[in-house]
């Protein structure tokens, strides 16, 4: 099997790879990379300028911006928001978006916001409904708005 994109999908890029899942009403721009073994759910939106690893889940209502790295093995709940500009204006472009890097093993809680311009960890995991204002490191948990460490993992 390559890959089963579901006919109400709107896929346009050719970079995704074997035994990736994309169900329905997804759009996925043509730029964007996506990597084996991954489960794009239904109502997920990715961007052009964004790499998405190996064994990825990126479960529904999520929306995938330029500029946004997901190594392997990354779980994203649902309804999980990225940003990517730091100073967000109608018609008003930043001249290159901010970068967010999720590392290799990284869980990311429902509901949960990611601003532009930070990393988590690898095998972090982030709860539900945070706030991820600054870098995470690995092998940590993080809660809460703004999100702050519980423990290490």
């Amino acid at each position: 099997m390559k890959n089963n994109i579901h006919s109400l999908a709107d896929v346009q890029t050719e970079k995704i790879g074997e035994n990736t899942m994309v169900w329905q009403f997804c759009v996925i721009l043509k730029d964007a990379k996506i990597g084996d073994n991954c489960n794009i759910n239904c109502n997920v939106f990715i961007e052009n300028d964004v790499t998405i690893g190996d064994n990825v889940t990126i479960k529904p209502g999520v929306q995938v911006w330029d500029g946004v790295t997901l190594e392997d093995n990354v779980f994203i709940g649902p309804n999980v928001t990225f940003t990517n500009d730091l100073i967000p204006r109608s018609k008003q472009y930043p001249a290159q978006f901010a970068k967010t890097l999720v590392k290799k093993g990284a869980s990311i809680g429902a509901n949960s916001t990611i601003i532009a311009g930070n990393t988590i960890g690898e095998n972090a995991l982030i709860g539900a409904g945070s706030v991820v204002t600054k870098d995470i490191p690995a092998n940590e948990i993080w809660v809460g708005n703004p999100a702050k460490f519980l423990k290490k993992l």
